[in-house]
């Protein structure tokens, strides 16, 4: 199948599928015209990596436990588990960033909500 078709399929953009061909996570076939042509395993592959980009991995990430997960389940992949527990272990730490972030807006908003109530001119907290 032709680029296009295989986009279609995925729902992954030509873009993309280059991008996966040139990292190495999908392999093609040229025609004498220099047409990629892509055989049915390609969606499953271009599927999978999607899932996985969709868990936040890095292609590279993905490149070092793709052939694995083709070829067996997830939980006979070894490499598998430490990389989801340092990804979950990522994401908390984001999230506690996040929600400290959240709180400082919070406490500015407040600050400026009350500033304004009183009639008192907004600016920047002293250092």
């Amino acid at each position: 199948m032709r680029i296009s078709e295989l986009s279609k399929l995925t729902g992954a953009s030509i873009r993309s599928l280059r991008y996966y061909e040139a990292k190495g996570l999908i392999a093609t076939q040229r025609e004498e015209n220099g047409y990629r042509v892509f055989n049915q395993m390609a969606v499953e592959r271009v599927k999978t990596i999607q899932f996985y980009l969709s868990l936040g991995f890095t292609t590279e990430q993905i490149e070092s436990f793709l052939n694995c997960v083709m070829k067996n389940q997830e939980s006979m992949c070894d490499d598998l588990l430490p990389l989801y527990t340092e990804k979950l272990e990522e994401i908390e730490q984001q999230m506690k960033m996040l929600q400290m972030l959240q709180a400082n807006l919070k406490d500015r908003i407040a600050y400026i909500e009350q500033q304004r109530l009183q009639g008192l001119p907004v600016g920047l907290p002293a250092k």
